[in-house]
């Protein structure tokens, strides 16, 4: 049974309303245009769901989705077209239905059957990836380009689509040398998806909150296409060595946890080919020690305008951010599998590569500090002629092939990206902490702080400033055993959870649990803990808020981490009352540091 068409055979039962055998006795609204979009999978859906706005407000017509159900990844449409809220129509049943228009983010399927003038967008930035298909003798041979190439733009020898929308004139270019055929059916209109992260652009601020990115600490997103040789199929080349096992390793290891955050934004057929259990159970050891994967459907767009480093490969995800001047780095990057004169393959000639020698976080610093901001000026012009624009061009586009005209009442608006939840980093796994730099006058330590996950690495080399190193584990650890000999444990918890609150309640438990432990830590919002020494001493723990007001966004166990490096350093508690500064990389961190009475809490 397929969960998308309905049934095997395409026999799924019917929609009766509002189209379908006597459905004008049970709509409310007749006469309506009838508008279909026309669903491949959870990627093209994704870009059809950018320019479904363009008929909001529209009481002329009424929207439909079906899925062809051609693609192989047809896990999450179900879900997807769910979220979109449109009837949905069997593909069998879609076929035998007129409609005014349809919208097609993808070739595949029977799209000259639609009954209607088509409309067909990209459904990345612009077309670049050349895909093997299947000849008359069952062998697979290479075609010149997905998306402009007779195979899918023509049928029967004429074009398969009212309207080819293109994004630039390069690709006009290329389409003319392909597919000449097609060519008249070209409209150039922008690119809704580009023009919504534009339109973003004075959020990144908010969004980098939203991840949980505190000052002084930086983004590192790691993008990766689908297919064998993308970043994340770790097949580059035949003799080359899987880059992604030493990179998820790496990250950990080298990137101190309160200096920089790490979050992976994967394609759509990555999570629904291999299933999102498999790709969360392959990222476990990297998940465990803070990489947070973002959606495939939400957030992503949010996370490249935040990022201050891409580590990426040959997907549109990695071009997006070199044409908003975000410095990449290419863990891959396969060039027999992109059109030559495509833009994405020019980004593949210019951008840095990540190599597996050598240290990854200097590859990183070394490409954020050498990135100038007009660096990829000429492949951001490219990636689209009109921008800002695409929401007028392409309502234009549709209402004129619909053959009415466009609503005088309001202007062609896409949806703004939405601010994500927050998100800041969680380590289950243990965490070695690096201590030192302390001071007296004023009070003051500095901390570094490394995930290690399964087998991972601790840092190869220790700062000289560091005096001591202890481990702190979360109590949600997977790792039960390294609770018992824990120098820190750390809970995070509401004060007032039933289940384990009040903090003074549950740091007098832990200390009993974990006779080993010098130090307990209840984290009970973003920039305060409550912490109690093996001496019993009771601490709040609370740092000062920005310049701006706002809650320090640096992890609370790292203040229990600097005030157990200041006892260890052989300081008495006295001393970093009533404050202590916290220094995490360049950020300093003040930290209140108040006695509480048992009962306090």
């Amino acid at each position: 049974m397929n969960p998308v068409t309905g049934g095997v055979t395409g026999a799924a039962a019917r929609i009766r309303v509002p189209v379908g055998e006597d459905a004008e006795r049970w709509v409310t609204r007749t006469g309506c245009r009838r508008v279909l979009f026309v669903v491949h999978n959870v990627t093209s859906a994704t870009r059809l769901l950018d320019v479904l706005p363009l008929f909001s407000g529209d009481l002329r017509v009424q929207m439909f989705a079906t899925c062809t159900g051609s693609s192989p990844f047809l896990a999450g449409v179900p879900e997807l077209l769910g979220r979109a809220g449109l009837p949905v129509l069997p593909w069998e049943q879609a076929k035998d239905t007129a409609f005014d228009l349809a919208v097609s983010a993808s070739y595949g399927g029977e799209l000259g059957a639609i009954q209607g003038k088509l409309a067909v967008l990209s459904h990345g930035v612009g077309y670049n990836k050349r895909l093997a298909t299947p000849d008359n003798t069952g062998q697979h041979r290479t075609t010149p380009v997905f998306g402009l190439s007779p195979d899918w733009l023509l049928d029967d020898g004429r074009p398969l689509a009212h309207a080819t929308v293109l994004s630039h004139p390069e690709q006009l270019d290329r389409l003319r040398s392909t597919c000449p055929e097609a060519a008249p059916t070209a409209v150039l209109a922008g690119d809704p998806c580009y023009d919504r992260i534009l339109d973003a652009l004075p959020q990144r601020a908010l969004y980098r909150r939203a991840l949980g990115v505190g000052p002084g600490q930086r983004l590192i997103v790691v993008s990766s296409t689908w297919a064998p040789r993308s970043l994340f199929g770790g097949a580059a080349e035949p003799e080359a060595d899987d880059l992604l096992p030493w990179l998820l390793s790496r990250l950990p290891a080298e990137l101190p946890a309160d200096e920089y955050r790490t979050v992976a934004v994967l394609h759509p057929n990555i999570w629904y080919g291999h299933g999102p259990g498999q790709v969360r159970a392959w990222l476990d050891n990297a998940r465990r020690a803070g990489l947070d994967p973002v959606s495939p459907l939400d957030g992503w767009r949010q996370a490249l305008i935040a990022a201050d480093c891409v580590l990426g490969d040959h997907s549109s995800v990695t071009y997006y951010a070199a044409s908003i001047g975000v410095p990449v780095l290419l863990g891959a990057f396969p060039q027999q599998d992109l059109d030559p004169r495509s833009p994405v393959a020019a980004l593949g000639r210019t951008a840095p590569r990540l190599v597996r020698r050598g240290s990854l976080r200097a590859q990183i610093d070394r490409a954020v500090a050498a990135h100038e901001p007009g660096r990829y000026k000429e492949l951001a012009e490219q990636t689209s002629s009109s921008p800002g624009e695409s929401a007028a061009l392409l309502r234009r586009l549709f209402y004129d092939l619909i053959g009415i005209p466009e609503p005088a009442e309001h202007p062609a608006l896409l949806d703004p990206l939405p601010l994500p939840p927050y998100l800041p980093a969680r380590r289950t796994a243990p965490v070695r902490v690096l201590t030192g730099g302390v001071g007296t006058d004023p009070a003051q330590v500095t901390v570094a702080r490394y995930a290690v996950a399964g087998a991972g690495h601790l840092p190869d080399d220790s700062p000289a400033w560091v005096d001591s190193a202890h481990t702190l584990v979360d109590e949600e650890t997977r790792e039960t055993g390294r609770l018992r000999i824990a120098d820190v444990v750390v809970r995070y918890a509401a004060g007032d959870d039933p289940r384990l609150g009040p903090p003074a309640a549950w740091t007098a438990e832990a200390l009993d649990r974990y006779p080993y432990c010098g130090l307990v830590a209840y984290v009970d919002g973003p920039d305060r803990c409550v912490v109690r020494t093996r001496a019993g001493d009771l601490m709040r723990l609370s740092a000062a808020p920005g310049p701006d007001g706002r809650a320090d966004l640096c992890d609370p166990a790292a203040y229990a981490s600097g005030l157990y490096g200041w006892l260890a350093s052989g300081r008495h508690l006295a001393g970093a009352v009533p404050g202590i500064t916290v220094r995490t990389g360049d950020a300093a961190h003040r930290v209140t540091v108040e006695p509480l009475a048992p009962g306090a809490l």
